[in-house]
């Protein structure tokens, strides 16, 4: 189980180097999890310790809210003030990704069209 939870940890720790070498605009435990997967499809297989672990961290997920939740109790007064910033840039942000999956999702779709007929 430490094992598992330590090449978590370690993938997480790949992820933020690459990124902050890099430069690349991506969350370094996006990247690493990026690496983590790429590591077990080239395995081809799921450790079963890994499996353990992963659906633990999963199943507490919930927990991770918390220090959000004490953040917004924490800084009520400037959410009050701020509350028409905040909610323009929320659905700003939502409607520009929502717009970037739909072209992402067209574009995929027109590459795989593609692949099948000459296939």
């Amino acid at each position: 189980m430490i094992a598992a939870l330590a090449a978590l940890l370690v993938f997480q720790l790949l992820g933020e180097i690459v990124v902050g070498a890099s430069g690349v605009p991506v969350p370094g435990p996006v990247a690493g999890m990026l690496f983590l997967f790429l590591v077990l499809r080239a395995r081809g297989s799921l450790p079963p310790s890994l499996k353990t672990v992963s659906e633990t961290l999963l199943s507490n997920l919930p927990l991770l809210f918390v220090p959000a939740g004490v953040g917004i109790i924490q800084h009520f007064s400037l959410l009050s003030r701020e509350w028409l910033a905040i909610l323009l840039a929320l659905l700003v942000s939502t409607f520009l990704s929502l717009g970037a999956t739909a072209v992402v999702m067209q574009t995929l779709a027109r590459v795989l069209r593609r692949k099948g007929a000459r296939g």
